[in-house]
This record gives structure tokens, C-alpha cells and sequence, in this order.
């Protein structure tokens, strides 16, 4: 009788396991989920595979000169470079920190609600182009490398029929592979506007930081911008937001800073100008001209973003640079990167990748809703 008993008990619980699955909403299945009863399908899974920004379609954007590949408006390519630091390294490994901090974003569930729009289903294909293969043995040769990528993702006929020359977003790596994405934007757009979003000013002469030791040691991530003006590819209305780091020679380094082009908007300015007010400021100095948007991450206060690698406190949150940023809709924006990402100091709520996850997606919607021809050739 017993027996009996435990048999008739195994097989309600064999019963109760053969779980049946209601049909699968369209709402839910871009989440990852599926019928499995019928499909086993996990390509459009999020959280598995193969990591991409915002789990946007993979592009081998470097592939062969001959070889068809999928066309495209916007290009995400990361820049695992690093070795162009004055403080603490570890940015080589921002961009996968970026794609890991996007793991929650899809295409299907991008809808804003501050403007309603969903920028991945507007008019422009976005996509991830993987990183750029850069040494990290030789700067120099790494910064070449970087710079073959940006020519040649930028050199493929975008999908759009009017807009023909594709945008990158450059998902950094320390601030020096802005430099050559500044080079790549020149070739088809010209000289550009530079907004600098940063705790530090970046256009340091070669000489100063880099002791004049050679001209090897005098390209980094806080002279990129002095290379830059030096090169002709910026223009004299460019301008830094959120600075407040010190400067190494009080009168020297900030006139040297003008002459490069650049005004100031101070971190601390914010609290007198109010978000709006910074907005205006930043549109009314850049209208006209094209424009080259590049985020180092720092310029988020430490607590809002710990892995970076020339942290300084008194910094913006993320939501005062996201609206910020959001508030620069309308500029024609040709280019631009998030760097300083180095997730090896982020702590476990992945702080500083989500943000900087999110400010790649306002980036994104900024070029969406303002497409941009290339210059005439």
C-alpha cells in the first residue's frame, strides 16, 4: 500500500513539471524569450552570445575592400587603447565595458519617454563594427591603426541614399584615439567644432606633458587636442564643458588653451547657469559649423563614475550630462566617443559603464535627428 502511495505521489510531481508554455507575446519576445516548445532559436536572445552595443547587428565594417557587407548609417567601432595615460590604465578594456553596460538597451525597447522617439527605428542602421585591431606595443603604430580604421569604416557608402558618408561613434580606450577620428571627420567634413566634454583641458603642449623627453611621449591622452588645433582640424569655436581639474602653469596653460580654440564652461558653472543655460552657451558658440562630440568619462563626478583613470571630483551626475546632451538636438554632429572607461575600477553595479552605455545612446539620437552630407569632393 505504500508503495502504491509514493508511485501514485512520483507521478502528480512528474505531472507537475511538464510545464506547458503559453504562446509567446511580440512584446516579450525581444527580451530573450521563446515558444521552446516548437523553437529553439536564441538569436535574438539578449545576455548571450556574442556582446554587441545595445545588441545592435555585428558588421565586419574592416572586411576585405571588395567583400559585399551590410550597409550602414552609424558605426560603433571600440578602441581598446590605453597606453596613452598619465594616471591609471585599464581603458583598453572599455569598450567591451561599454557593450556590457548596453546589455539592457534593444532596439525594439529603445522608446524614449521624454520625446517619444525611438532613434534605432528612425531612418538611420545603426551597427557594432567591433574594435579596431590596435597594438599595444607601439603607440605610434596603434594611432595609425586606428586611424586605417576610421578611414576606412567612414569610406563605405552609408545606407542612406542622401546622407552617403557613414558617422562613427567611437567607444574608448583613453582619450588619444580622439585624434584620429578627428583626422577621419577632416576628410569629409572639413575642420569641425570640438564639444569637450571633460574635467580636464586636454590641449597641453607636447612639450609640458611629455617633458620633452620625445615626441613619442608627447602624444596622450591630455595633448590630443593641442595635436589636433596644430593640425588644422578644429576650429576656433570649439569649446570644454565640466572642467575643473588644475592646470600645471596658471597663466600659460589657459591662454595656450584659447589659442587653441577653446572657451570654458566650468563644472561648477552649472550651479550659476543652470542645465539650460549651458545648452544655449554651448549651441550659440557652435552654430553653423559642424560638430565632433567627445565624452571623456571623468567629466561625471567620481560617484557617478569611479572607473576612469584621471578621476576628480566635483563633478556633474549623469543625469545633468544626459540632458545636457539630449539638449544639443539640432547640431550637426559628424562624430563622436565616449572614452575613459576603464572598468577594472567600477564597482559591482556597473556604475560607470552604464552610464556611459547611456550616453552613447544620446549620442546616437543626436546624429539620428540631424543627418549630415558630406562635403562635396
Amino acid at each position: 500500500m505504500y508503495r502504491i502511495l509514493s508511485l501514485t505521489a512520483f507521478a502528480g510531481t512528474a505531472l507537475a513539471r511538464d510545464i506547458t508554455f503559453p504562446p509567446v507575446s511580440g512584446l516579450q519576445h525581444p527580451l530573450g524569450s521563446m515558444d521552446v516548445s516548437t523553437s529553439m532559436d536564441v538569436s535574438t536572445a539578449l545576455y548571450s552570445g556574442l556582446v554587441t552595443y545595445a545588441n545592435l547587428p555585428y558588421v565586419h565594417c574592416l572586411a576585405a575592400e571588395n567583400t559585399a557587407i551590410e550597409p550602414y548609417d552609424i558605426a560603433i567601432v571600440g578602441a581598446p587603447f590605453d597606453t596613452g595615460v598619465t594616471a591609471r590604465p585599464g581603458a583598453r578594456f572599455g569598450p567591451n565595458g561599454i557593450r556590457q553596460g548596453s546589455r539592457r538597451i534593444a532596439s525594439q525597447f529603445s522608446w524614449s519617454v521624454y520625446t517619444g522617439r525611438n532613434y534605432f527605428q528612425e531612418w538611420a542602421k545603426v551597427v557594432d563594427c567591433g574594435d579596431a585591431p590596435l597594438t599595444f606595443l607601439d603607440n605610434t603604430v596603434a594611432l595609425k591603426q586606428l586611424t586605417k580604421t576610421h578611414e576606412v569604416i567612414s569610406a563605405r557608402k552609408a545606407n542612406a541614399s542622401e546622407y552617403t558618408v557613414p558617422r562613427i561613434i567611437t567607444l574608448g580606450g583613453d582619450h588619444t584615439t580622439t585624434l584620429p577620428a578627428l583626422r577621419s571627420t577632416f576628410k569629409h567634413w572639413g575642420a569641425v567644432s570640438v564639444i569637450h566634454f571633460d574635467s580636464h583641458i586636454d590641449t597641453w603642449d607636447p612639450d609640458v606633458l611629455g617633458g620633452g623627453l620625445s615626441h613619442y611621449a608627447g602624444v596622450n591622452h591630455g595633448t590630443f587636442l593641442h595635436i589636433a588645433h596644430e593640425e588644422g582640424l578644429i576650429l576656433n569655436s570649439s569649446f570644454h564643458a565640466g572642467i575643473r581639474a588644475p592646470v600645471a602653469n596658471r597663466k600659460y596653460d589657459l591662454q595656450h588653451d584659447k589659442a587653441c580654440g577653446f572657451h570654458i564652461v566650468k563644472a561648477r558653472d552649472l550651479d550659476r547657469m543652470g542645465m539650460q543655460g549651458v545648452i544655449d552657451t554651448l549651441k550659440k558658440r557652435v552654430a553653423g559649423t559642424k560638430v565632433y562630440i567627445t565624452v571623456d568619462i571623468d567629466v561625471l563626478d567620481p560617484a557617478f563614475a569611479p572607473a576612469t583613470g584621471t578621476a576628480e571630483v566635483g563633478g556633474w551626475t549623469t543625469r545633468e550630462l544626459l540632458t545636457i546632451l539630449d539638449g544639443l538636438s539640432g547640431l550637426e554632429v559628424v562624430g563622436a566617443d565616449v572614452v575613459e572607461v576603464a572598468p577594472i575600477y567600477d564597482n559591482p553595479g556597473e556604475t560607470t559603464t552604464l552610464a556611459a552605455a547611456e550616453v552613447v545612446h544620446s549620442l546616437i539620437a543626436l546624429m539620428v535627428d540631424t543627418p549630415v552630407k558630406g562635403k562635396a569632393t
